[in-house]
């Protein structure tokens, strides 16, 4: 889902991935932590093959409540690459980004889940 993003004026200090609850922990130097579930970031993917080009070509992503994270790669000093366990490799997760998908967590997943419904797709856990 095609989402805009504002500058920040913050960077991470830590990223952590916990396997068993399927969580990616990442603090900014401002002070603000976010637990941000795998399932939840791999369904923001801002991957062109799931938001498409330009507006309107957005594909909803579905059945990835299993989804994990075997690997982070850094992108320079500006973002990560998850590499996620559905063989789903191309997202490019800036810090503002993630930061935006941390501030307005509980607004982004309601949305998502709002979208499952309107498509008519159970999220099966």
């Amino acid at each position: 889902m095609r989402l805009t993003l504002q500058e920040i004026d913050t960077t991470p200090t830590e990223i952590k991935l916990h396997q068993n609850s399927r969580i990616l922990e990442i603090s900014f130097d401002d002070g603000h932590t976010f637990s941000l579930p795998y399932e939840y970031l791999r369904v923001y993917t801002p991957s062109a093959e799931a938001v498409g080009h330009g507006p309107g070509q957005e594909i909803l992503q579905i059945g990835k409540e299993n989804v994990t994270i075997n690997e982070l790669k850094p992108v320079g000093n500006y973002a990560i690459t998850p590499v996620f366990s559905d063989g789903h490799k191309t997202g490019i997760y800036t810090w503002p980004l993630l930061y935006k998908l941390g501030l307005e967590y509980k607004e982004l997943w309601a949305a998502y889940l709002d979208k499952l419904e309107a498509a008519g797709q159970p999220r099966h856990q």
